[in-house]
């Protein structure tokens, strides 16, 4: 017999889950970080149309952050929360001081397309133990990255 949760997915077998969603909860802290300092910082022409996307989407990272950090605490895990622990599991860049447009958006695309390779095996691994949960939850935000990925793509030309 297998150590379920009481939400019925093996105990054990959860951990690696657990793991994968800790380091997409410190590279979505990155990613909000750059999306924060970009809206700072953005200089220039299309500073109104970027000032006010950058917005939009830390916003709605931030609800991801915690959609993450929740699902974590549902699989009886803790999630991390210090920036040192962060930085230790940092895969997307760091963006510092950029002002110019295209870098800017340079980065939030490389940024998205780094989330969504972290996601991708989550959600297979989730599928796979039976995390219906997990796996929903990840798939709706990669499809909502993948089609941002490609606006900001179009908007680069």
């Amino acid at each position: 017999m297998t150590n379920t949760h009481p939400i019925g997915i093996d105990s054990k077998a959860s951990e690696e889950l657990r793991e994968g969603l800790d380091l997409l909860l410190a590279n979505l802290q990155i990613y909000y970080q750059n999306l924060r300092g970009l809206h700072w910082n953005i200089r220039g022409r299309n500073f109104f149309q970027l000032h006010a996307k950058f917005e939009e989407l830390y916003n709605d990272t931030q609800l991801k952050i915690d959609e993450v950090a929740e699902r974590i605490l549902t699989l009886y895990g803790t999630p991390s929360h210090t920036f040192a622990a962060y930085l230790s599991q940092a895969r997307l860049s760091i963006g510092e001081n950029i002002k110019q447009d295209e870098p800017a958006v340079q980065l939030v695309q490389e940024n998205l397309l780094g989330l969504i390779d972290i996601e991708r095996p989550l959600i297979a691994k989730a599928a796979e133990l039976g995390d219906d949960g997990t796996a929903d939850l990840l798939t709706g935000f990669m499809a909502e990255q993948e089609k941002t990925a490609w606006m900001f793509r179009s908007w680069l030309g």
